[in-house]
Parts: C-alpha cells; sequence; structure tokens
C-alpha cells in the first residue's frame, strides 16, 4: 500500500500501523454509536508531520479524522469513511505557561488532568471540567463545557489562539495572546466546534485562573425536580456566584450511592461550589441557604474539607460510570440539550415524563445553572425495540429545546447523532457553514459526513 509506505517516510515506521487490535481501539467512542475502523492510524509529534499527512491523503484521497482519547458522545471520532485516525496522544506537551498573561500553551494530546497537575505549581488552574479526562484538543474540537461553565464559561472562551493544519496541509493561527481584538473573522470561534471538519488542530492557547483562596460545596436536598430547579433559577436571579452547580434526580442519586459507596438521601438534589475569599463566601453560602429553604429545600450540607468536596464532586462525575456498572451488557444513550434558563424547570419536567413513558432505565443529571441538561439512558444495543424508544425520548426533549430557542448539543457537538437537527436548529444559517465547510476543505477530507 503505497499511501502506508510514504505515511511511514513521513512519520516513522512504528507511528504508523495497520494493526488490527489499533485500528478496533480508533473505531468507536463512549457512545452508543455503532463502531467503524479507518485503515490506518498515525501518531504525528509536530505540526510539520501533520501537515505532511494531510498532503498525502489529499494525494491518495482518503479522509482524516482527528483522535484524542475516544471519551465523546456523538460519534465525533469514528472514522465512517475509513480512511487515516490521526491519534494525537505523543502530542502531550505542555509547551509553554506565562503566569503572569494568565496563558498557557499546549499541545492537543494533553489531557485536563496532566495540565491542572502542571498549573497546580503556579497557583493557576483550567476552568473547563467535562467530567472525563478528555484531551484538550478534543475539548476544543467540540466545544466541551461541564461543571464549572456556569461561571467560567465554555472552551470557546478560553482559547486564545490555535495552530491548525487545514485540509491541503497549510498552517495557521487562528488568533493571538491579546485578551481582545477587533481585527479580521472571529477564527477561533470557527475552529472551536467544529470537530475535526474544518482543520486538525496542532497547537492551543488556552487562558487559566488563579485558584480560589477559599472553596465551599454544598449538596441540598428536594422534594421534587421542580423545587430543585426553581432554586437553581432563585441562586441565579439573586447573583449569587456559584461555581458549579449541578442537578441530579433521584434515580442518578440511587446509581451514586451504589457505585461511590455514599449514603446521600434518595431525592432530587443539587450538587452546589462556591469560590471566593472566606468572608465573601460565608456571606453568599448563607444567602443561598435562605433562598433555597424557601423553595422547599429539606436538607442541606455544606463541605469545606478538600477531601470531602472531592468525594462529593467524584461521585457527580461518575454518574455515567454509576449507570453503566448498575447495567452490565448494555450501553449508554446521553442526552444533550440546553435550554435558556427561564424554560429549564418545564425542560427537566417533561424529560422526566418521557423517560418514566419509555419504560427505559435512566435518569437527569445536568449542568443546570447554564440551562444543560442530560438523561443517562440504559439500553441494549441488540435490541432494535430499544434503540427505537430511546430515540423517541431524544426526539421529544430535542424538539422541546428548540421550540423553545433552546438546542440540539449544549456540548457533547453533532457528530453523527445530532445531524438530523441541523436543518431545523439553524435554518438557512445551515446553507452558510455548508459554504465554509467547501471553501476550506473543498474535497471533503476532513473527518466527512460529520456535522453538516
Amino acid at each position: 500500500m503505497k499511501l502506508f509506505e510514504e505515511l511511514q517516510q513521513v512519520l516513522t515506521a512504528d507511528r504508523v500501523t495497520m494493526n488490527d487490535t489499533i485500528l478496533d481501539q480508533h473505531s468507536s467512542d463512549e457512545s452508543y454509536h455503532k463502531p467503524h475502523s479507518p485503515d490506518i492510524v498515525v501518531f504525528p509529534e509536530s505540526a510539520d508531520e501533520m501537515s505532511n499527512i494531510m498532503k498525502l491523503a489529499n494525494k491518495y484521497d482518503k479522509p482524516v479524522t482527528p483522535y484524542g482519547l475516544g471519551s465523546s458522545l456523538e460519534g465525533n471520532a469514528i472514522p465512517y469513511h475509513g480512511g487515516i485516525s490521526v491519534d494525537f496522544s505523543l502530542m502531550n506537551k505542555v509547551l509553554e505557561v506565562r503566569q503572569d498573561d494568565f496563558l498557557v500553551k499546549v499541545q492537543p494530546g494533553v489531557t485536563r488532568s496532566q495540565l491542572d497537575k502542571e498549573l497546580k505549581k503556579y497557583g493557576l488552574f483550567f476552568s473547563v471540567d467535562p467530567g472525563a479526562d478528555a484531551t484538550l484538543g478534543g475539548m476544543a474540537a467540540t466545544n466541551a463545557s461541564g461543571t464549572t461553565a456556569v461561571r467560567y464559561g465554555i472552551m470557546r472562551d478560553q482559547v486564545r489562539d490555535m495552530e491548525v493544519v487545514l485540509a491541503d496541509g497549510t498552517v495557521i493561527h487562528t488568533g493571538n495572546m491579546a485578551a481582545k481584538s477587533s481585527s479580521g473573522y472571529h477564527l477561533n470561534g470557527l475552529f472551536v466546534g467544529s470537530e475535526g471538519t474544518l482543520g486538525c488542530f496542532t497547537e492551543l492557547t488556552l487562558k487559566v485562573i488563579g485558584i480560589p483562596e477559599h472553596i465551599m460545596a454544598a449538596r441540598a436536598e428536594f422534594g421534587s425536580v421542580d423545587d430543585a430547579v426553581n432554586g437553581v433559577i432563585a441562586i441565579l436571579q439573586a447573583g449569587i456566584p456559584v461555581a458549579r452547580v449541578e442537578l441530579v434526580d433521584e434515580q442518578s442519586i440511587k446509581q451514586m450511592n451504589h457505585f461511590s459507596d455514599t449514603n446521600y438521601n434518595e431525592v432530587p438534589t443539587l450538587f452546589l461550589e462556591f469560590h471566593g475569599n472566606e468572608a465573601g463566601l460565608k456571606q453568599d453560602v448563607e444567602f443561598m441557604k435562605e433562598i433555597v429553604e424557601d423553595i422547599n429545600c429539606q436538607k442541606i450540607e455544606f463541605e469545606s474539607d478538600t477531601a470531602a468536596r472531592n468525594r462529593l464532586w467524584e461521585a457527580r462525575h461518575n454518574a455515567a460510570y454509576a449507570y453503566i456498572h448498575g447495567h452490565p451488557g448494555r450501553k449508554q444513550m446521553v442526552t444533550d440539550v440546553c435550554v435558556p434558563i427561564s424554560e429549564l424547570a418545564g425542560a427537566v419536567k417533561d424529560a422526566r415524563e418521557a423517560v418514566d413513558e419509555s419504560g427505559l432505565s435512566g435518569g437527569i443529571v445536568g449542568h443546570v445553572g447554564d440551562g444543560n441538561y442530560h438523561i443517562l439512558l440504559m439500553i441494549d444495543v441488540d435490541d432494535p425495540a430499544e434503540i427505537e424508544k430511546a430515540n423517541v425520548v431524544n426526539e421529544r426533549i430535542v424538539d422541546y429545546a428548540l421550540a423553545r430557542g433552546g438546542t440540539c448539543t449544549g456540548e457533547h457537538g453533532v457528530g453523527t447523532g445530532k445531524q438530523k437537527y441541523q436543518a431545523r436548529e439553524h435554518g438557512e444559517s445551515l446553507i452558510v457553514m455548508q459554504k465554509i465547510k467547501q471553501a476550506l476543505d473543498p474535497d471533503g477530507v476532513l473527518n466527512p459526513g460529520k456535522i453538516v
């Protein structure tokens, strides 16, 4: 195979493979979507190598699909057209920490936990926390967010500059290190969230934040999901600077208790966290406590000890794995809609009704501070009837969100799972997106069949 031989010349023999086991490892992500193996897997170490990979892909008319850790949930990195899967695991260096500028330069294969470990030396942290220990390149590709987005923003808000290899092998930079710019089109905003369909990221310059002086976590229990959601809305309307606010329904608390060996009351619960100085936090927490007690909060517990806070958030982050562990032999469909805050209570209530009517096992969790919630549905992927039931649930909550000015995906991306909603959500704007794709990737080499 000439392409294989030429790729070995561009890289080295040990960084180009057609080994069946490695091909299989790059055929799927953590979603329920059907796997599909690439023809070749490559492991570049630089932008120059990535550029040469793209030039060879064009020469042999082979598609290229970027791959981080395979933690995506919408089939974003599944190479349905075969071709070359580009694994960025060897591009995993933290290149520079600019402490005084609150910036860090990283390669795309750096993981979130790896970055935070490095940043702690400087009293800094990276704010985007999707739960999974994803790569920064993958997080940028899907415009990830997570538990802290309510205060610090999503992945797109953190990117100052990216080095991107385009479809023809050209290497560009999308921004600079300045805090703001009115020069030119906003290319950072275009490429973040593009899921490898417009270019491959080889370097990212990201904003980082000083570690808060004091952190307080809380767990607030309610008699109903409606009360819990109304509690969130009231906290936000009061202007309390909450850093995290997560909803976990009673079914999900039950799974957490089994998996994480916790003993939380099995009722709708808010997991909250506050960042700031000690005096200010004390005032915020007291105000928050008054607010939720007025909205039928049954019990509230606070944790300032680091180990206790970590246990609480570990249980929340492991909610998806708790469901998987509790339903052996089944896979998980994770829905991902986002609605305006004013529509959140009705959306979550309708979602719970949809799950109950389906007869499937599932729970609701979410970053409800910004209107983003998920249903964790456990399905037998070999049972067409169960897949259909899950699709009906997903269709219903997406319809609900779109009808109220929301989106079909708050943070997981489009991939293949959310393509069918793009025309409905974007209307004529989808044609503009298709023209951008055509202009930057006229031969459809980059992650074909995704987003548009």
